[in-house]
């Protein structure tokens, strides 16, 4: 074979109109736009009109930033998801949203501000933090775009919307109505640098060392005539002021400690019983076995 043949020419190859250059750079946005301006997802949520309905409830992320690797595998698994769906025959209608509230979009308006913000009135830094988040709406949609994610994109659900803070607003009157607000124990933590509640996963603890403590709980009527306390250890002694109950366990053994003056029953695990003495000087040789199930529902006094 002469050297100026073409190999190519003597190995017989299947035609393809695909590039032989893969060219990503150029091809991904034409793909896009193609994608886009031939209403593919429009088309498809057309063609599936009467086809069952299967939906993906995406949970929001921040608009706060640029897209990270987090939010590239949050939405791409998504997307494998819908379209699978699509394909095996469902309508699937894919809604993105942002939640465009909250200290991270607070945080990232206050290093843009810096030393502005406090000459500014709490309107103002909210408008702020309501620019800055849609701002980012639009930077992350053209992202997720890139992404390959088809989607509702230009009807999103955003939290700042006044039709969901409406809803919220109503379902909170309605539980109002309802009797469903109480006032508990657990606290709302508020911080005073940023000057906002906080979540409860946004709270870091420092290590603490806490004494352990016996208590006696008084009970109300007593046991059998006699004077007679609840007896619980516990480790963490600052959530006393908010106990509502002393809970005993029905296949557990009690036994009852003379001690004090007026020989006060105090009641406690048969089995914890030698330790409970060790810790306190209580002599616990006469203990007598209690019937746990008499003081049920029976009331004790808070210490």
């Amino acid at each position: 074979m002469s050297g100026q043949s073409k190999y190519k020419d003597s190995v017989n190859l299947p035609e393809t109109p695909f590039p032989m250059r893969a060219d990503l750079a150029t091809r991904e946005p034409e793909i896009l736009a193609a994608w886009e301006q031939g209403r593919l997802y429009e088309r498809i949520q057309e063609a599936r009109a009467n086809a069952p309905l299967w939906i993906l409830h995406d949970g929001p992320p921040y608009s706060n930033g640029h897209i990270h690797y987090g939010h590239i595998l949050n939405k791409i698994l998504k997307d494998i998801v819908v379209k699978s769906r699509t394909m095996a025959g469902f309508r699937t209608p894919y809604v993105p949203g942002w939640d465009t509230h909250g200290l991270p979009i607070e945080l990232a308006v206050e290093r843009e501000l810096k030393d502005k913000k406090s000459s500014m009135t709490p309107a103002q830094i909210r408008q702020a933090c309501r620019d800055y988040a849609m701002k980012f709406v639009e930077i992350q949609k053209t992202e997720f775009k890139r992404l390959g994610v088809l989607g509702d994109w230009g009807h999103p659900y955003l939290t700042l919307d006044p039709t969901y803070e409406g809803a919220i607003a109503s379902a909170l009157a309605t539980f109002a109505r309802g009797g469903w607000i109480y006032r508990g124990k657990k606290p709302v933590i508020w911080c005073p640098i940023d000057k906002t509640a906080l979540a409860e996963a946004e709270i870091e603890y420092k290590e603490k060392s806490s004494p352990s403590v016996y208590v006696r709980m008084p009970l109300v009527e007593g046991y059998a005539g006699k004077p007679a306390a609840l007896v619980i250890w516990t480790t963490t002694p600052w959530t006393l002021p908010a106990n509502l109950a002393v809970v005993a366990h029905p296949d557990f053994e009690y036994v009852g400690v003379r001690h004090g003056a007026t020989d006060e029953l105090l009641i406690v695990a048969n089995e914890l019983a030698e330790a409970f003495g060790k810790a306190t000087g209580i002599d616990v040789s006469g203990a007598q076995p209690i019937d746990i199930k008499k003081l049920e529902h029976a009331k004790y006094k808070h210490p």
